[in-house]
Formats: structure tokens, C-alpha cells, sequence
């Protein structure tokens, strides 16, 4: 099951539009959720704030409908349905999403203020989530075929790769494995670097070893490998450009579990060109 959050911005709207075309590509059904205060959910409000309830509800069910009908507009044999959520959206999102392969939201909220619903919803959720997140964001109108996902040699990037590798052949699209790096350097104690030394070659080698056997598990998707010495943001920001879809971990290297996300992840939830899929970190002992 694939859930989607709306709030009756634009954005939720097209986070709608996204989230039911990817129940279709997956053949999964779909539940398109609106969170309201706790105490508005009750139909037995009495006194001065029981219209106040109403009207939240009201509310809360038109952007619902609206959000269905984009979304049956978009992939019509989708089964869908609908929830009124109770209570703040970041922990309503997140136990709504308990059970789902994947929470879709729209990248800022309520009165299109930019970087609302990014800063105090999609931050919250992305990191906390018990499945992947797909921010939605308004992307190129013809967007190339490809999927753009960052590698950094992680083991949390293994997971990465999986999820990008299976949504280019849900899509039919190409895959771009982006894996940029900072250039080794004499001094600070360590021994000098060999003159035959090509850190380029190695992280080149890496690449290649990472996606090997993914290869043979998806011979038809074209894989594109871009090995660059840059900072991965500026690498991720140039890439997704005209991409379909940014893939992005959580936290990669040098994670810790108590992070809600990496610092490269929280700065491509700011700048990516098109919708990012943030993938959960894999749980690590303590």
C-alpha cells in the first residue's frame, strides 16, 4: 500500500497525482490521508466548539475528495481509499504509514508558503518513517527518462541501489548512479600517498562492484555510472535536473542511528530538481 498526505495545497494535489501513478506502476492500493486536531475528529463536540469541529471535518473531507478525484483522474484502476487523520500530521503520517510500502507528501503545505510543510512536516516524517518517503516537487514538464540515485559506499547506500534498480524497471527508465568524492591528500600524520595513486580508479572500481550482481538481476535497465570529484550535493543538485526521480539514503556514510537524516539528504530535500525518494536507513545494532 502506497499512502499519500494531502492538506489541500497544490502541492498535495500533485503528491496525489505522483503517489497513484506509483500504486499503478506497483499494482498496490492506494490511501490518501488529511490529519486534523485530535479533538476535531469527534461528532460528539457540544458546546461552542462543536461548529468548529464540524467545519474541520467539512474541511478535511473536501480536500479529501478533491485529492481522490486527481488521483482517479491519473490512474483510475487504482483502489483507493480515504482517512481523516487525528492529531499533529508528523506522528499521524508516520502511524498511518506503519504498514505501508510507501508515504508520499507534497514539498510545502497550507498557502503554498514555501518550505512550510518541507520544514515541519517532511523533515519530521523522512526522518521517523517506517517505510520510504517520496517528496513530491514540482520537476521539469518533460522530464528525461531516467532515474538519478546518489552512491556513497555505505552500507546503508546498498539499500539504495535496490530501490532505485526496481523503480527504473517498474518505469522503464534508465538509471544514473551518481557517486561523488573528495580526492585523498598528504599530511595530518598519515604516510604519503604513493605518485601512481588514482583515487578516481578506485572509486570507480567500487561503483562497478556495487552494481555487478544488480546487473544481472535487471539486464534491461540502462545504467549510466558517474564517478565525480565534487561535493555530493552540488553532484545530486546538477543530476536531477531533468530526472524523473532523485534516490536518496537517509543517512549514508558515517550515519548514526540517532540521526534523523544525513546532512546530504536534508540539503537535496531543499534543492533537488525533481521528486526525491528518501530511502530508510536499515536498523543498526546498538
Amino acid at each position: 500500500m502506497i499512502v499519500v498526505g494531502v492538506d489541500g495545497s497544490q502541492a498535495g494535489l500533485a503528491a496525489a497525482a505522483w503517489a497513484a501513478r506509483e500504486a499503478a506502476l506497483r499494482r498496490v492500493p492506494l490511501r490518501i490521508a488529511n490529519a486534523i486536531p485530535a479533538w476535531a475528529c469527534s461528532s460528539t463536540q457540544e458546546g461552542r466548539y462543536a461548529s468548529v469541529a464540524a467545519w474541520m471535518r467539512d474541511g478535511a473531507a473536501a480536500v479529501l475528495a478533491a485529492a481522490a478525484e486527481r488521483a482517479g483522474r491519473e490512474a483510475p484502476e487504482v483502489e483507493a481509499d480515504t482517512a481523516i487523520l487525528a492529531g499533529d500530521p508528523r506522528p499521524a503520517l508516520i502511524e498511518a504509514a506503519a504498514d505501508a510500502d510507501l508515504l508520499v507528501l507534497g514539498n510545502h503545505g497550507l498557502g503554498g508558503f514555501r518550505g512550510l510543510l518541507l520544514g515541519s512536516v517532511a523533515y519530521g516524517v523522512a526522518g521517523h518513517a517506517p517505510c520510504d518517503v517520496v517528496v513530491v516537487r514540482e520537476g521539469p514538464a518533460a522530464p528525461r527518462p531516467e532515474i538519478v540515485v546518489g552512491f556513497d559506499g555505505s552500507a546503508a547506500s546498498e539499500k539504495v541501489l535496490d530501490f532505485a534498480f526496481a523503480e527504473a524497471a517498474l518505469r522503464g527508465s534508465g538509471l544514473r548512479v551518481v557517486h561523488a568524492y573528495s580526492p585523498l591528500d598528504a599530511g595530518g600524520g598519515f604516510a604519503p600517498i604513493p605518485d601512481d595513486f588514482d583515487d578516481e580508479k578506485i572509486e570507480a572500481r567500487m561503483v562497478k562492484e556495487a552494481l555487478s550482481g544488480r546487473r544481472a538481476l535487471y539486464p534491461d535497465v540502462k545504467v549510466v555510472e558517474e564517478v565525480v570529484q565534487s561535493h555530493p550535493v552540488d553532484a545530486l543538485r546538477h543530476a536531477s535536473a531533468d530526472a524523473e526521480l532523485l534516490v536518496i539514503g537517509s543517512h549514508g556514510k558515517g550515519g548514526f542511528s540517532g540521526l534523523l537524516l544525513g546532512s546530504v539528504c536534508q540539503a537535496m530535500l531543499q534543492h533537488a530538481r525533481c521528486p526525491m525518494a528518501v530511502v530508510r536507513a536499515p536498523a543498526q545494532a546498538g
